[in-house]
């Protein structure tokens, strides 16, 4: 398997944006994010993406250039269309005024609607934390891509439905909660499928809602479901993305899922942002947040476990050792890349171990 630098792979991924249509400001947005989600272990979210947003592109759904546009405005509310645009130009650019506005009254919450993929919900927590300020997002799939069926259920009904909490004030760094309330993200299951891999038991069942490790069956026709968190208390994971739906699609003036959706298309999407400074303040924040973090690190362990993980704690170390050692990509994924390069007319060369 191919191990590339950050630093180059970023330079290749916004090569391959700008030559498939994206505006160079939105290259340059959208490789860092992709590229991000791979040094943080996000594979699912990272540089794979790249030919399913482009081919997206070339068919007129996804719209490089579009803008924010802000439908309505209060001191501490934004209603935003994206006109399916980049998701993670339009999603940087509704929490940079979120932060700002939490800042005047505290409390701030945005929706967006019609947008492109949002990417990795923690790289906009990550935002706020950055600024010593508290984050909640979530998002459907405005309607479509639905993978996940509800518990008893032989087809898809939600998506996989992420949803993310971002606290400042660790000893370590910010405390990031990212997570798909499925029991895997979709693209996890795609990067097997294009990899030519089996998939880990516990994520998929087929269409007839047997247990099953092949990806393809996920894609089949009728298709297989991804199973929702939460094991053999699967309603809990289903319940919370069910609640998701609601609160991304019906609140933002988007869709929820629906019977015959067309293909994936992108996300409704919900941020919430909180200034400590406007509640018990960041001292004191930060004095509550170091002691628990002690108290629950310093808990006796069950042999063999060398530490307590806490939320941000996996991609902290990923990030450490892919930073020196290099992103690792599977053959398929990076093939993938390559043959879009090649169509593209982009360059690759670039080192690889």
């Amino acid at each position: 398997m191919p191990v590339v630098q950050h630093a180059e792979l970023f330079k290749f991924a916004e090569s391959l944006l700008l030559a498939g249509g994206a505006l160079d400001h939105e290259a340059e947005v959208v490789a860092r994010s992709l590229v991000g989600a791979n040094l943080r272990g996000h594979d699912s979210h990272g540089v794979m993406r790249i030919p399913f947003y482009l081919g997206r592109v070339k068919e007129g759904i996804l719209q490089p250039g579009s803008e924010l546009r802000v439908e309505r405005e209060t001191p501490s509310v934004l209603v935003c269309d994206g006109g399916w645009g980049f998701g993670q130009v339009l999603s940087r650019d509704l929490m940079t005024r979120l932060i700002a506005k939490a800042g005047e009254t505290g409390v701030a919450c945005g929706t967006l609607r019609q947008s492109a993929h949002i990417g990795r919900l923690g790289e906009y927590a990550e935002m706020a934390t950055e600024q010593n300020m508290a984050a909640m997002i979530c998002a459907n799939t405005h309607g479509a891509a639905q993978r996940v069926a509800p518990v008893g259920g032989k087809r898809p009904r939600l998506g996989t439905n992420p949803l993310c909490v971002g606290m400042p004030g660790g000893t370590h760094g910010p405390f990031i909660l990212d997570f798909g309330t499925s029991a895997t993200a979709e693209g996890k299951v795609r990067v097997k499928k294009i990899a030519g891999e089996k998939v880990p038991a516990g994520w998929l069942l087929d269409s007839e809602g047997n247990p099953t490790t092949d990806p393809n069956d996920l894609y089949a026709d009728p298709p297989g479901t991804i199973l929702p968190m939460g094991g053999e208390q699967a309603y809990k994971g289903f319940g919370l993305s069910f609640m998701i739906e609601m609160l991304c699609g019906a609140l933002s003036g988007g869709q929820c899922a629906y019977s015959n959706p067309p293909p994936p298309t992108g996300n409704c999407a919900y941020f919430l942002v909180m200034s400590p400074a406007s509640f018990a303040g960041m001292p004191h924040l930060s004095q509550e947040v170091a002691a628990l973090e002690d108290y629950v690190r310093g808990v006796p362990r069950v042999d063999g476990v060398d530490g307590i993980t806490l939320p941000g704690d996996p991609e902290r170390n990923v990030l450490a050792q892919r930073t020196v050692d290099g992103i690792t990509l599977d053959d398929g994924n990076w093939k993938a890349l390559t043959d879009l390069a090649t169509e593209l007319g982009v360059a690759t060369s670039i080192s690889v171990a």
